[in-house]
C-alpha cells in the first residue's frame, strides 16, 4: 500500500543518509484533538501501511493534543515576567517558539521561573560569543517542544499553544506494542529536529534526526502528522 503514499508538496521522498536511502511515507489523517486516543489513531491509519523493518513516526504535536495539553491562548494569562523575556526570542520564519507572551507564560509554568531565568542568562552570555542554542540546552526539551500559533497553523489550533507531550519514551513504546514496528516521538520543523521519544533506548537518535532533517511531514496544511521510515533496497 506504500505506493499510495505520497511526498507532501516541496519534499521528497527519499533521503540518503550515510549511503543509505530512506523513503519518508506521510500519512494523512483527521485534525487530531483531545478526544481520540493517540494509540487508536496510529492503528487506524497505519496498522495495514507499516511493514517489518519500518520505523513508524508521530509528531509530538499530535501527541500532545491527544493528551489534553493543547491549551487554549484565551485561557492563558501571561505575567509581566513573560511579556518581558519573550521580546528577547529570536523569531523565524519556522515557528513562533517561545516569541510570544503565551508561550514563554507556558514555558515558566512547564519548567519553572528558576530554571528559565537561568537559561536566559546563559543565553545572554552564549550571544556574546556569538553562539545561539544554549538557552533550549539549559530549559530542555519541554521548553524547546512549546509550540504557538503561526499563520500557517492548522485549525483550530491556530488559536492555541501545545506544550510537550507527556512521556514521549512511553508512548512510543505503546505506539510500537500496538504496529509491532519500531516507533518515534518527534519534533521536526523546516529549522532543526529532535526525538522526544524513542520505542527501544537503542534505536539511534541522531540517525533519525538525519533522515528526517527535510522535515518531510511539513507544517503547514498537509495534515500529515505521521509517517513511516523504509529502507529503499536496491532493485
Amino acid at each position: 500500500m506504500a505506493e499510495n503514499l505520497t511526498a507532501n508538496e516541496g519534499k521528497n521522498t527519499v533521503r540518503e543518509v550515510n549511503g543509505v536511502k530512506y523513503a519518508r511515507l506521510p500519512i494523512k489523517t483527521h485534525v487530531i484533538s483531545e478526544k481520540d486516543n493517540i494509540l487508536e489513531v496510529c492503528k487506524q491509519y497505519a496498522g495495514d501501511l507499516v511493514q517489518k523493518g519500518d520505523i513508524f513516526f508521530v509528531t509530538e504535536k499530535a501527541v500532545a493534543c491527544t493528551q489534553k495539553r493543547a491549551i487554549p491562548m484565551k485561557d492563558i494569562h501571561p505575567r509581566p515576567l513573560a511579556k518581558f523575556l519573550c521580546k528577547f526570542v529570536l523569531k523565524t520564519p519556522y515557528g513562533i517558539g517561545l516569541g510570544i507572551p503565551e508561550t514563554m507564560e507556558m514555558a515558566l509554568q512547564e519548567c519553572g521561573t528558576i530554571r528559565i531565568l537561568f537559561a536566559a542568562a546563559i543565553s545572554a552570555v552564549g550571544k556574546l560569543f556569538r553562539q545561539r542554542g544554549w538557552f533550549y540546552k539549559v530549559a530542555g526539551f519541554k521548553a524547546r517542544a512549546i509550540d504557538g500559533p503561526c499563520d500557517y497553523t492548522l485549525p483550530p489550533y491556530n488559536e492555541y499553544v501545545v506544550l510537550a507531550p507527556a512521556e514521549p519514551d512511553k508512548v512510543a513504546h505503546d505506539i510500537s506494542g500496538v504496529l509491532g514496528v519500531q516507533a518515534l516521538v518527534t519534533d521536526i520543523n523546516d529549522l532543526e529536529g529532535q526525538i522526544l521519544g524513542t520505542s527501544e533506548e537503542s534505536i539511534d537518535r541522531d540517525l533519525m534526526v538525519q533522515i528526517l532533517k527535510d522535515n518531510p511531514l511539513g507544517q503547514s496544511h498537509e495534515q500529515t502528522p505521521m509517517g513511516i521510515i523504509r529502507v529503499v533496497k536496491e532493485a
